[in-house]
């Protein structure tokens, strides 16, 4: 099952390069490896045969030669868990994007696609994985839609996911975010549980601990990257879980958690960035970010690359890469420095990761156009009804994706409750846009600090649903209705027009552009939404989760208010 993208070279070939009884195919000159098990910097040459490390620690000759003199090298970073799409690029683009920081494999996620398109979005992502050069590997999606709390364009159940177990890019079920559906037995939840036994199970738990914990760790579910808190993350080392520190454009857990990074623990821990954008990427960086932040942080170098590399490896059942070590892929990153982590060349399977190489690939043609079909929008679309003053609000906790469930007391005037700048209480809105039922639900939320206008989006985890957060409501109808006309996308609205927008036309979730024209226009929105008065980092991501309702404490979806702690509808 977890055979390389990319076919190995015969054997005798491997054995011959290995043993110096003919030239490796490439060998890379006078660097030194960090050897992740004692962590001890070897002197010698590394040899490759096709995609496969050959050797180490001794000197080869190479029909082809690179000099890496001074130079330190390390194993290929592994994302354990991301989704794609929230890169807002196609699998190919991301794959220029990111690889050229040091990550060689990802495992990905493509639930916000399946969430829009079903099965045939997972397809595209099994397609796409053929013709990467870092090794895409799929979790399939295990709650499409995530609660019944949503409307979402799809659903799958467990007979349609089991076709799909023994692809050679599928490791196994992706986060099981339902955790109540686990810890209640619940009969869809159990079903794909059952379907999976055995097989690598993802987590996601947030907050979870106790009988619950033990109750959603029986299930075979072996890795989370939920855990907010050291407290919250070593209650689930303790328990036998892999904790997989985030650091995405939203949820930054690495400067709470980065203490747990030790010699001792760094075998159960992994990185991975969930939901980190081109911006943020052209910026700070990606897993190589991850990696100099935490050793500025105070974390052992040996146990930040093992957790890098070698430690997600094993986490996945990767047994093939991992290492700078022969028969291992050769999956390697050249840097100068180990604390400064900055790729100065990266290897992928053998193969150089130059824009020549990119330039090479097959792609395969994007799905899920058309997707956006909400009902008519006006104005009045957006007024909340209510007689009762006490209204609950979501809290936004920048940095995070948890929300504070907060109550205020909103006046209704003429059968409306309105948007309070003074207060930070501004409108938001979810709108059904699969073409379902037209549902719209209406409420408010505390910390985007606008003043002015509208902010709109399609990326609404996981549902994907419109979302809109604004201060005037025709700014909002605006907004929402221009994001039908782009397929999807970002629009933010002042005074009766567009002020700008980036248009995501697959699934309403990825644009068709390169990854540097996303971030530019991305760059563009920033600018727009602070012309607003925003002070969040992120607004557009950080308005994607508060449609989430499987994160505590308030959400809200195209179904109403939703209270996550009680796992029910705000009535």
């Amino acid at each position: 099952m977890m055979e390389p993208s990319m076919p190995l070279p015969p054997l005798p070939d491997m054995i011959d390069q290995a043993h110096g009884r003919k030239p490796a195919d490439l060998v890379l000159k006078g660097g030194r490896v960090l050897d992740l098990v004692t962590g001890d910097l070897l002197d010698g040459d590394v040899a490759i045969c096709g995609g496969m490390i050959v050797g180490t620690c001794a000197s080869y000759e190479g029909r082809e030669t690179i000099d890496v003199s001074g130079k330190v090298l390390v194993p290929g970073f592994i994302d354990t868990h991301l989704h794609i799409e929230s890169s807002l690029v196609t699998p190919f683009e991301f794959d220029r994007c990111v690889g050229p920081h040091g990550v060689t494999t990802a495992i990905c996620d493509p639930h916000e696609i399946a969430n829009v398109a079903g099965i045939e979005g997972i397809r595209y992502f099994l397609d796409a994985s053929a013709h990467t050069l870092m090794d895409i590997k799929v979790q399939l999606s295990s709650c499409v839609p995530s609660t019944e709390m949503e409307t979402a364009g799809a659903r799958l159940e467990a007979e349609d996911l089991v076709p799909y177990r023994d692809h050679p890019a599928v490791i196994g079920l992706a986060e099981f975010m339902n955790y109540p559906g686990v810890i209640h037995k619940d009969p869809g939840a159990m079903a794909k549980l059952e379907a999976f036994r055995g097989r690598h199970i993802d987590g996601h738990a947030p907050l979870v601990s106790g009988l619950d914990l033990n109750a959603y760790l029986s299930a075979g579910i072996r890795t989370e990257h939920e855990a907010t808190s050291a407290g919250e993350a070593l209650e689930k080392l303790r328990k036998g879980m892999r904790i997989l520190i985030r650091e995405g454009s939203v949820s930054k857990d690495l400067h709470a958690l980065h203490p747990l990074i030790t010699e001792r623990n760094s075998p159960y821990i992994a990185f991975c960035t969930d939901d980190r954008n081109p911006l943020d990427i052209a910026e700070h960086g990606h897993l190589d970010h991850m990696i100099r932040t935490a050793i500025a942080l105070g974390a052992e170098p040996l146990a930040v690359y093992r957790a890098a590399s070698l430690s997600a490896a094993e986490a996945f059942g990767l047994k093939d890469r991992g290492l700078i070590a022969p028969g291992r892929r050769a999956d390697i990153v050249v840097l100068d420095d180990l604390a400064e982590c900055r790729a100065e060349l990266v290897i992928c399977s053998g193969v150089r990761l130059t824009p020549e190489a990119f330039a090479a690939r097959r792609t395969v043609p994007p799905v899920a156009r058309g997707s956006v079909r909400p009902p008519e929008i006006s104005a009045r679309s957006f007024r909340t009804a209510g007689n009762r003053p006490e209204t609950p609000v979501i809290g936004i906790l920048p940095g995070k994706i948890i929300t504070e469930h907060l109550v205020e007391r909103i006046e209704p005037v003429d059968g409306d409750k309105q948007p309070d700048i003074a207060r930070d209480l501004v409108k938001i809105a979810v709108i059904e846009r699969h073409g379902k039922n037209g549902n719209i639900a209406t409420g408010f939320v505390r910390g985007f600090n606008l003043k002015a206008g509208a902010i709109a989006s399609t990326v609404c985890h996981d549902h994907h649903n419109i979302a809109v957060v604004g201060v005037d409501y025709e700014d909002m109808a605006l907004a929402a209705n221009r994001l039908k006309e782009l397929e999807g996308g970002f629009v933010v609205t002042r005074a009766g027009g567009v002020v700008a927008e980036l248009a995501l036309p697959i699934a309403g979730l990825m644009s068709l552009a390169p990854f540097e024209q996303v971030k530019s226009e991305l760059i563009l929105l920033r600018d727009a939404a602070r012309g607003l008065g925003v002070t969040l980092e992120e607004p557009f991501l950080q308005l994607a989760f508060l449609a989430l309702p499987v994160i505590p404490h308030l959400k809200v979806t195209d179904h109403g208010m939703v209270d996550v702690d009680q796992f029910m509808i705000v009535p």
